[in-house]
């Protein structure tokens, strides 16, 4: 169609016979056909799906582990990337070391499709859906107050039809479905507390029915999060055992047997507007426990205190690189760095995938669990063709999900996803390199650590042991 319009563009300045107009409107007409009539085959859709995201891998070169780079080094990739003319939009990349930005592969057909369908970017609203509960009543609350509700004020002129329909079928579940809930929640002293949020949950649903009726749409979003909360708190008290037994190569690394939230202090040096704060952030074992349990275990050595903020170039923020010699945590027990496998629990598999990527699996059409959808995400980085090379560098991912929507970026099912920062996120734009870490500390969920390090069973040393 392109074809045709530039040549008949040409040809109404330029005198030229009937004749000349059919050849390009009947080569049009054939191009639109073959469009309409051709459907490849599943084996060779996915084929071509999976060669699209390594031909994206290869010219991206995502976050790798490495010594902290050179920033001049970094902005000179990007301005010969900018010189080149790239019309197409910059991305994540790594190259010797040292993010640049990059020219991004022709996403798969799929990817307008999942971009019009919003995918969730609030990290909150990402852990409930990550919890290992199956309970659909309490599903079916969650995904009423969340998704309706934040579809109905994404608009300029808040929908309260919408708003409206949401807390109607919250009350109904609740009023018809109050006992199929409870029965989900484990332990007597939890099944009793549960009936008190449940009576809480009712309350706020009345005052949002006066909300509503008030047409008091500032108070809308407040009100939401008040019921999500409540509604977060049932969830967890449906959590039993851990839902699936570790494999026995993992089994005596530093395990997280469950969630844990941190505090993590950033001084600012380079900012004209932030002196530096503090970010909450929950860490979700459930779905990444090796991962998650490496981490924990190097906050309780305080192995990230006083670390510097080592890449901040818009599009992650990345640090762990203890320095001198080694890019990771060397393990006094062993006197060798120590990784851990890449992790990536599948939507709807009872176990992680361990040492795989997606795409190496044949499975670039499902997504993770915990995908790179919401700004402040945090994952593990690692050497860009070993797998297993995590151990101690991690980043933050800067873009919201309409930047990197699910399964249409080259970053889920890639690298292991293990949290997301659920307070003070906006204190990563302020971030620069050379910033400080003052600390990062377990806030709750310590107990869920095991074969992990015991800041009050050690002997004090006169010097930690980094790389």
């Amino acid at each position: 169609a392109s074809y045709t319009m530039q040549t008949l563009h040409v040809l109404r300045r330029k005198p030229a016979s009937p004749l000349a107009f059919l050849f390009p409107v009947a080569l049009a007409l054939s191009l639109t056909i073959c469009a309409v009539f051709y459907q490849p085959t599943s084996n060779l859709s996915a084929s071509i799906h999976v060669q699209g995201h390594r031909a994206a891998a290869a010219q991206l070169r995502l976050p790798t582990r490495c010594h902290a780079g050179s920033q001049n080094d970094m902005d000179v990739s990007r301005r010969q990337a900018m010189a080149g003319g790239a019309a197409t939009p910059l991305s994540l990349g790594m190259l010797n070391g040292v993010l640049s930005t990059g020219v991004v592969a022709t996403p798969p057909a799929s990817a307008s499709l999942l971009t019009a369908q919003q995918p969730v970017s609030d990290a909150r609203e990402l852990l409930r859906d990550a919890l290992p509960i199956k309970n659909k009543p309490i599903r079916k609350i969650q995904k009423e107050i969340f998704t309706k509700i934040t579809e109905a004020v994404r608009v300029p002129n808040v929908k309260l039809s919408e708003v409206q329909d949401a807390v109607s079928s919250s009350q109904k579940v609740l009023a018809k479905e109050k006992s199929a809930i409870l029965k989900d929640v484990i332990g007597e002293a939890a099944k009793q507390d549960a009936k008190q949020t449940l009576a809480s949950i009712e309350a706020r649903l009345n005052e949002f029915q006066t909300i509503i009726d008030n047409k008091d749409k500032q108070e809308i979003p407040i009100k939401q999060q008040e019921v999500l909360r409540l509604v977060e708190k049932v969830e967890n008290d449906m959590v039993g055992e851990f839902p699936f037994k570790i494999p026995q190569e993992y089994t005596s690394k530093p395990l997280l047997m469950g969630r844990a939230s941190l505090e993590m202090k950033v001084t600012c040096k380079s900012s004209t507007t932030s002196t530096g704060g503090v970010m909450k952030i929950v860490l979700d074992g459930f779905n990444a426990p090796v991962t998650c349990g490496n981490f924990v275990d190097l906050i309780q050595r305080k192995f990230y205190d006083g670390m510097a903020i080592q890449r901040a170039d818009g599009f992650v923020v990345q640090s762990g690189d203890p320095g001198q010699k080694k890019t990771g945590f060397i393990d006094p027990s062993t006197n060798e760095i120590r990784t851990v496998p890449l992790e990536i629990m599948v939507q709807g598999d009872k176990t992680p995938l361990y040492g795989s990527t997606m795409d190496d699996m044949g499975r670039v059409k499902e997504l993770p669990m915990l995908p790179f959808n919401a700004f402040g995400t945090l994952a593990m980085a690692r050497s860009e063709f070993e797998e297993n090379s995590a151990s101690s560098q991690f980043f933050f991912l800067l873009k919201e999900s309409e930047l990197t929507p699910s399964g249409t970026n080259v970053l889920d099912g890639r690298y292991s996803v293990f949290g997301y920062i659920t307070e003070g996120k906006e204190l990563l734009k302020e971030m620069k390199q050379g910033d400080t870490i003052e600390y990062i500390k377990v806030l709750s969920g310590s107990e869920n650590l095991k074969n992990g390090y015991e800041p009050s069973k050690q002997i004090p040393e006169s010097s930690e042991t980094v790389a």
